[in-house]
């Protein structure tokens, strides 16, 4: 009997993830949607049965504080002072005296137009408006709890707790009494204890703005407050030209085509080209940090020295490292395309013993010498964009089209894992695509033996590409766990990353049949194990090992293949 009740709550889950995509498309095509409005409340609706695990407790009375953190990172500062929010494509702000305001967690540039407006670009694709709209969807749920709590039902007036907490907002400073009887007033709005709050608001402080969380929860309270009494609706619109452009590459073939013409001018367009996705620093520490930093770290192991280079505080160390890489063959470009997605080229035929940690075979010929080619992640739906028109012919000067040599393509990156815990890897099989009956099966050239013996534990199986990792919830990841499907982790890249791979090599013939793939995954977070969703932080430290195992791993095939 338990077994038919799990299988409910996942169709159900299921049932309210398609109603949220089904109807954010339906908004987008239409231009605009009212938070409060008939399609603001469907959404609203959707994510409140879906109950994701990421937003902990967003279906009950009291705030969801560590949901909150995670949006807020995600959202351009001040966002919640506004009534209208704007989705426009890249249409030039960066050429006004507009400064960007960068979210801490996304790539996303924000212009905040007036006191009642911010507009967020999109240049990544429909995963970026997804993203968005949920992370706004919750937002606005936790702006009507709060006004729920402190308008006094049938009157315009309101509770105690919320005029004290206006008073705190509008004084210039607060002394260390005040701010905690304002955090007093504030908990009681939310439903939360005093060292709840006072660890948010902690976190939230800044030199520029001490009381920054206090302004947020009364922001948040006061646009809702505000709607309710004056029928003043928020509202979310879609420029016209993001929704002429969306689909259409733009950013990914500016983003492409700088790359080719790169490798051209430098003369390696016809070399063995490998594709890695991943980090900025990862393939770069391995390839030179060891000889690099030689004299810093005479007696250290590989991992010591990558964990002292994770540091925020070790700049030099970096620098001394970029210098080395520079000088034997690594081009960096930086994304100006809008993409977010910045590119390293490393020319195996520049590189020098006594620089790198690798060695290729002496007698294989310069024009036989591979090309590595990093790019930072993509963004869901955006690596389908980007890969799609990487492995495209590159035209050059209007003339013949050149193919490319694609040697092999490598995926790494961070995943959500169902068994095991953060650090674990997963090397995957095939992907599924979450919500469809699409999959992509195809032969990993990692497997899970080349792992063994390094303390972490591996899993193989299928990987599910999910349309956003804040709407997963554990009714469906647990149907996908236990089921024959033989799911071990979930991410948002995969299945973009194969289907532009398979249509290059299988449909399009632009490049062999015979390109190497490879994938393999460390785990961020176990959206199975309350307490340990994204939502509770990140990995610090526990991340360096299984990322740079997966890149000597992967640099190793490319250095003996």
């Amino acid at each position: 009997m338990g077994n038919n009740n799990t299988t409910t709550r996942a169709q159900e889950s299921t049932n309210a993830i398609e109603r949220l995509y089904i109807t954010m498309r339906h908004l987008f095509n239409r231009g605009f949607y009212k938070p409060n409005g008939v399609s603001g409340e469907s959404l609203k609706d959707a994510l409140l049965q879906l109950r994701p695990e990421i937003y902990g407790s967003v279906a009950e009375d009291k705030a969801e504080l560590s949901g909150l953190t995670y949006v807020l990172e995600r959202l351009p500062e001040g966002i919640e002072q506004c009534r209208f929010i704007n989705l426009t494509s890249d249409e030039g702000y960066g050429h006004s005296h507009f400064e960007p305001i960068v979210p801490p967690k996304r790539r996303r540039n924000c212009y905040r137009i007036d006191d009642e407006q911010m507009n967020i670009e999109i240049t990544r694709g429909r995963s970026d408006i997804y993203d968005i709209l949920t992370h706004l969807t919750f937002l606005f749920i936790e702006s009507d709890k709060i006004c729920k709590k402190v308008l006094i039902e049938d009157t315009h007036k309101t509770i105690r707790d919320w005029t004290k907490l206006e008073e705190a907002v509008n004084k210039d400073e607060l002394i260390q009494a005040e701010r905690e009887v304002a955090l007093i007033h504030t908990a009681n709005i939310l439903g939360r204890s005093f060292v709840e709050v006072m660890a948010v608001h902690n976190h939230f402080s800044t030199d520029e703005k001490p009381e920054r969380f206090l302004e947020i929860v009364y922001w948040l309270g006061k646009l809702a407050i505000e709607e309710e009494i004056t029928g003043e609706k928020r509202a979310i619109t879609f420029s016209l030209l993001l929704r002429e452009r969306l689909g259409h590459h733009i950013h990914g073939e500016r983003w492409a085509n700088t790359i080719k013409e790169t490798l051209y001018k430098n003369n390696i367009l016809s070399r063995p080209i490998h594709i890695i996705s991943a980090n900025m620093h990862s393939v770069m520490n391995s390839l030179f940090a060891k000889k690099a930093l030689g004299k810093e770290f005479p007696k250290k192991g590989s991992l010591e020295i990558y964990e002292a280079l994770s540091s925020a505080s070790n700049g030099s160390l970096r620098k001394k490292v970029s210098a080395l890489a520079k000088k034997n063959g690594m081009i960096a470009i930086d994304d100006y395309s809008g993409t977010s997605i910045d590119v390293q080229i490393f020319d195996t035929a520049k590189m020098t013993n006594d620089a790198c940690c690798y060695k290729l075979d002496t007698d294989i010929p310069e024009s036989e010498k591979p090309v590595i080619f990093v790019m930072d992640y993509a963004f869901g739906e955006q690596a389908f964009e980007t890969i799609d028109e990487l492995l495209k012919p590159y035209t050059i000067d209007g003339k013949d089209a050149v193919f490319m040599n694609i040697a092999s393509i490598s995926i790494m990156g961070k995943a959500g894992i169902l068994d095991g815990g953060k650090g674990d890897l997963m090397i995957p099989s095939a992907h599924m695509f979450e919500g469809t009956a699409d999959n992509y099966p195809f032969k990993n050239e990692l497997c899970a033996e080349d792992f063994k013996g390094h303390g972490l534990k591996v899993f193989e199986g299928t990987m599910v590409t999910v349309l956003g990792t804040s709407l997963q919830n554990k009714d469906i990841l647990s149907f996908f766990h236990d089921s024959t499907w033989n799911v071990i982790g979930l991410e948002m890249e995969g299945v973009h990353y194969q289907k532009a791979i398979q249509s290059a090599s299988k449909i399009r013939k632009s490049i062999s049949e015979d390109v190497k793939v490879r994938y393999a995954y460390y785990a961020s977070d176990n959206p199975l194990v309350t307490g340990s969703t994204l939502a509770s932080g990140g990995l610090g430290t526990t991340g360096v090992k299984p990322t740079y195992l997966i890149t000597d791993k992967i640099l190793g095939q490319i250095f003996n293949s």
